[in-house]
């Protein structure tokens, strides 16, 4: 893989690095030390290469080193609640999180699909316009209209798998407990029905 291409993969935006603060020893990113901890650590759930076998579990590669860290510094603290998450990230030093992140970024994410055809609309119109008599603004407006995010501030959803996407929402939508590391996606998924979580984590799926 080109280095100069993975030094701008990870400059883009916002360095993993940066959103863990300034924590004494952390250095530049490494992916190649990031590689070692994933095959170890993470591949077993996300796959060698950051995508995921089984819909459970988020397809991580291409995703912006500086939100991969923010979540696996969430789970240490117990920002964002999910045992086993707790657990991984837990064993993790902060320059690990910010090398597993580097590597996660650089690779190469497998495309999704869309799989139901009667709810491609619906999740069209919401990803893209939103729905105004409810508050709920278009989902493109942060993640992008093909779902590549903005780097430092809105994570790439394109082609995540659409059970994982759902279960995010719902999770949005309870709050503490479940998922409440982010109050403006809280407040969102809050006014979504579960037909329009469906339909636009469907859509998301096959953005590209």
């Amino acid at each position: 893989m080109c280095k100069v291409w993975v030094t701008l993969q990870l400059t883009a935006g916002l360095s993993a690095w940066a959103v863990v603060g300034h924590a004494q020893g952390v250095t530049t990113p490494d992916a190649e030390r990031g590689k070692t901890i994933v095959t170890t650590v993470c591949a077993a759930c996300h796959g060698a290469d950051g995508n995921s076998a089984a819909e459970t579990y988020p397809k991580l590669a291409g995703q912006h080193p500086g939100y991969i860290a923010k979540q696996l510094k969430d789970f240490k603290s117990a920002t964002r609640s999910n045992p086993i998450m707790a657990g991984m990230a837990g064993t993790l030093s902060d320059q690990q999180i910010v090398d597993v992140a580097a590597y996660f970024s650089v690779q190469t994410p497998q495309p999704g699909y869309a799989h139901d055809k009667d709810t491609v609309a619906l999740g069209q119109k919401i990803y893209r316009g939103g729905i105004a008599d409810k508050g709920v603004p278009a989902c493109a407006g942060c993640h992008g209209p093909a779902g590549q995010g903005i780097p430092s501030q809105y994570p790439r959803l394109s082609g995540q798998w659409a059970a994982y996407t759902a279960s995010q929402l719902g999770a949005f939508t309870q709050g503490p407990g479940a998922r409440n590391n982010s109050e403006p996606m809280h407040a969102i998924a809050s006014r979504l029905s579960d037909n329009e979580i469906k339909a636009v984590a469907d859509y998301i799926a096959g953005l590209h």
